[in-house]
């Protein structure tokens, strides 16, 4: 527990520490959280008004995303009984359950808006839970997968994470598909009262912009490969650590205290590598002692080693014979005894070696892996910050590509299921690719190169794989959304041009108020204080930015329009083409 202490007689005292980090940590998530709520909330509320022109339209999808974080968080609370879970869920759940709820609501409400027109309410529920719903199910479905493909990697960070987003996820599938049909079947057409922003009957932007585009769609292709590509080139530079006191603000005490702790006290020698010796004799019998003096001298001949402090050291003695001497002498006994307390038992030693290498870097995990090993007959177990961070980075090398694979192949047969394509989820698969390869390369210029006013950090190590997971899915939303409104046009008119460009038309204003409010969720976390909750933030932002201008406004009908009939090519189904 934190206690507040007051300074006496002229004594600053100030805490720090790991439970007093922690504390802040979690202090400051909350406060994160409610800063962006404040921000978010708000202008997503204004951007469903401008969508849907109405009041009541527009508070359902708050309403519905609000529903889905709540449930999540009461999920969370009962989970919390069962394991120990990530800081980071403060914030990450609520950013993915308002930011899906929201969206999912926007796209189910829109659709039955539209049928309400012609339809009777009932029927408008139907075809919006067929049409809209089967979107929000194949979406969820593939956030779902994105997320859960970290369980593969065996780091409670991430574990955690995955096990909560998902959560959050089915929540707010959930909720857009029983709730939200029932509340609006309830509502009928008063869903459409309190109007205060008329429609404009104007030709939409993007059906001139896609027209535009789709009479150069080799030019618009390359363009856009080649901007992407120079967004996704800083990538190469990305360096990825795990985060510590550095997350919080330099506001919080704490992390000021330990960065004067570190400057003041372990300037010369922090965060050693720790090798723990095991015999199987007795360790401080003479012949076992001139292996640990043969180690303590191979240690100090590495480059990267500053100094080893052993046994040796610490009784100041030069060498095996020396210091057996000294521990069969019963005048020296009694003065050996808090350096034997310190670094031995009966088969077991310590030794602290420090290095030149900061513990986080590549350098140091490599040097912490070589090293375990045996050595001499004496087993060497390595401990401290450089080994955990090799465990984790080698763990996560090892994992990240299974990952990646099950969520290629697991979305690519769902995309295939959805439109029945052969080239639409390959061609959806390598749009995100680039698009989140762009918005890594953005990242890492703005934290690593520290820009516009950004504090020049690193980037934490679970901002790549939670951003990919997120996003990947998410993405596939507006996907879905967009190609299931073409293959419609398409299979009533069998033309992919017409059906590309009225499908571009008729989803554009919802598609583009979807991603504007996860824009504005998820981006308002960029303004927060704890570093690698903004990064996430900014992170998913970024991407939905791309994936809803560059990607969305030229990639898509630029490929639709090269590809032509064979978008809709499958070795399963024979389909009369233009």
């Amino acid at each position: 527990m934190k206690k507040k202490l007051s300074n006496n007689n002229g004594v600053k005292v100030s805490l720090t520490g790991g439970p007093v980090l922690n504390a802040d940590m979690n202090k400051a998530s909350q406060d994160d959280l409610a800063k962006a709520e404040k921000i978010g909330l708000p202008i997503a509320l204004i951007v469903l008004l401008f969508a849907f022109g109405g009041v009541i339209a527009a508070v359902i999808p708050l309403i519905i995303g609000l529903i889905s974080v709540v449930s999540a968080m009461g999920f969370l609370y009962l989970l919390g009984d069962q394991m120990n879970l990530s800081v980071f869920l403060l914030n990450v759940i609520p950013m993915i359950g308002l930011a899906l709820g929201i969206d999912f609501a926007l796209l189910l409400i829109n659709r039955f808006r539209e049928e309400l027109k012609e339809k009777t309410v009932e029927e408008s529920v139907i075809i919006a839970v067929s049409t809209a719903g089967k979107s929000i199910a194949f979406s969820g479905l593939c956030v779902f997968l994105g997320l859960s493909a970290m369980l593969l990697i065996q780091v409670d960070i991430f574990k955690t994470v995955a096990i909560g987003g998902m959560g959050v996820v089915i929540l707010s599938v959930l909720a857009s598909l029983t709730f939200l049909p029932a509340l609006l079947s309830l509502l009928g057409k008063h869903i459409n009262k309190l109007t205060i922003l008329k429609p404009s009957n104007k030709q939409s932007v993007w059906k001139t912009f896609a027209i535009f585009v789709m009479k150069r769609p080799v030019m618009m292709t390359i363009a856009t490969v080649i901007l992407l590509a120079i967004g996704a080139y800083q990538v190469k530079d990305i360096t990825l650590t795990i985060p510590a006191e550095d997350s919080l603000p330099k506001s919080y005490e704490s992390r000021t205290s330990f960065e004067i702790f570190e400057s003041h006290f372990l300037k010369d020698k922090k965060d050693p590598v720790i090798f723990v010796l095991d015999t199987s004799s007795p360790i401080l019998e003479a012949k076992t002692l001139e292996k640990v003096e043969e180690l303590s001298q191979s240690l100090k001949k590495e480059k990267m080693v500053k100094d080893v402090t052993s046994i040796f050291s610490l009784t100041k003695t030069k060498d095996t014979n020396e210091l057996t001497a000294m521990l069969q002498n019963p005048s020296y006994q009694q003065a050996l005894q808090p350096v034997l307390k310190q670094l031995t038992t009966k088969n077991k030693m310590i030794l602290y070696v420090y290095l030149h290498q900061d513990a986080s870097s590549k350098k140091a995990q490599e040097f912490a892996k070589k090293w375990n090993k045996p050595y001499k007959g004496i087993h060497i177990t390595v401990g401290g910050e450089a080994k955990f961070n090799q465990e984790i980075f080698d763990e996560i090398d090892q994992k990240v590509p299974y990952g990646l694979l099950f969520v290629f192949v697991s979305t690519y047969f769902i995309l295939f299921i959805a439109f029945r394509s052969v080239l639409i989820p390959l061609k959806a698969i390598a749009m995100n690719v680039l698009s989140l390869s762009c918005t890594f390369g953005i990242l890492v210029w703005l934290f690593q190169g520290g820009h516009f006013g950004i504090e020049a950090t690193t980037i934490a190590l679970i901002i790549p794989i939670l951003v990919f997971g997120i996003v990947f899915g998410l993405s596939m939303d507006y996907e879905v959304f967009l190609i299931s409104r073409i293959q419609e046009i398409y299979h009533d008119t069998n033309d992919n041009d017409y059906a590309t460009l009225e499908g571009l038309t008729s989803t554009s204003k919802i598609i583009t108020s979807a991603a504007l409010i996860m824009i504005v969720v998820t981006g308002a976390f960029a303004f927060t204080g704890i570093i690698p909750v903004k990064q996430i933030g900014l992170g998913i932002s970024l991407s939905i930015l791309i994936d809803a201008t560059i990607v969305r406004m030229i990639l898509v009908p630029s490929l639709m329009k090269l590809l032509g009939k064979w978008n809709w090519w499958t070795p399963f189904k024979k389909r009369t083409q233009k």
